[in-house]
């Protein structure tokens, strides 16, 4: 009789156990391990639309559904050069629910002073691409080498537009200036998109962007890339030379990742993690990538952190170099 009243109580304990779910919640109330995620997840993007960051994030973000199971839906938070949304980013709800597609100024804008975040207050779910830098001018500007460039800022300060103060494309000019002696006006703008079209304008005299955010342009015959600043020739633009062919040692870019606020739990993150890598490595995203004409390269979240740490020292290093005012 005592061995079957154990057996009652034990059936009981497990129901009750299933019925208040069992499992770890991720603080909404849901089984964070089976259930996430039960409704779509916000993606957030630092900078204005149309840039390269908003071009990798969209297309990400509409084949993501299938592997996730749920709508991911892009929201444009520019400002500060990237600072403002990442700073939302990082401060947000840390339920998985709000992702943020950070860049190397995760990394970069610290050391500038002008962000109070860091790469810590983030965990790395993916990383999906990596750019160089480039020097890009009107097709018909005087300039057809970065010697002729380089020359002309001993004449008068020539202007560059970048996608903000202590960005990526800023830190690039700058230090392109520091390794050649070139002098410039540095023109930040909220994005790189923005600062291609006050090129397009005549209003700067040059851009220093990535090759992807400029080559349609280049193609349609109304820019030209001048130098990029990589180990090795951009694909899409082949006939354009590296810095280093010109005896500049200077190679530098900028990548773009996937992550969330830094206490979201495990389980949840290991979701995203599964899932967008799924997404980030399948064949579709990857042509994908190719036509966007942008540099592809995947890390799963051990890796995109191995990556950060290391990066974070060499702008520690790199940005009290610069002239960046």
């Amino acid at each position: 009789m005592k061995k079957f009243k154990l057996s009652i109580l034990l059936l009981s304990l497990v129901v009750v156990l299933s019925a208040c779910g069992g499992g770890a919640s991720n603080g909404s109330g849901e089984n964070a391990g089976t259930n996430f995620p039960t409704k779509p997840v916000e993606l957030i993007v630092p900078y204005a639309v149309g840039g390269g960051t908003d071009t990798v994030a969209r297309q990400f973000a509409d084949m993501a559904r299938e592997d996730l199971g749920q709508a991911v839906a892009v929201v444009n938070l520019e400002g500060g050069g990237g600072a403002v949304g990442m700073q939302n980013g990082a401060k947000a709800k840390a339920d998985g629910y709000k992702v943020t597609m950070v860049t190397v100024e995760l990394l970069s804008l610290p050391h500038t002073g002008l962000a109070q975040f860091s790469h810590t207050d983030f965990k790395p779910i993916a990383l999906l691409n990596e750019d160089s830098a480039a020097i890009t001018v009107k097709a018909d500007a005087p300039w057809n080498t970065v010697e002729e460039f380089i020359e002309a800022t001993k004449e008068k300060r020539l202007k560059v537009g970048n996608s903000g103060t202590g960005a990526i494309w800023h830190m690039a000019a700058a230090a392109f200036e520091n390794e050649t002696g070139a002098q410039f006006n540095h023109v930040p703008f909220e994005g790189a998109a923005p600062a291609v079209t006050a090129l397009m304008g005549g209003h700067v005299d040059a851009v220093s962007v990535s090759p992807a955010e400029v080559v349609n342009q280049v193609q349609a015959g109304e820019l030209k890339v001048l130098g990029v600043m990589a180990d090795e020739r951009v694909e899409s633009l082949p006939e354009v030379p590296t810095l280093k062919e010109s005896g500049i040692e200077l190679s530098i870019g900028t990548w773009r990742g996937l992550a969330v606020p830094k206490d979201t739990p495990e389980e949840v993150a290991a979701i995203l993690e599964e899932s967008f890598g799924k997404t980030i490595q399948s064949d579709k995203f990857k042509e994908q990538i190719q036509k966007m004409n942008l540099g592809y390269r995947y890390e799963n979240g051990e890796g995109f952190m191995n990556l950060m740490e290391g990066q974070d020292q060499l702008f520690a290093e790199l940005v009290p170099t610069l002239k960046l005012n």
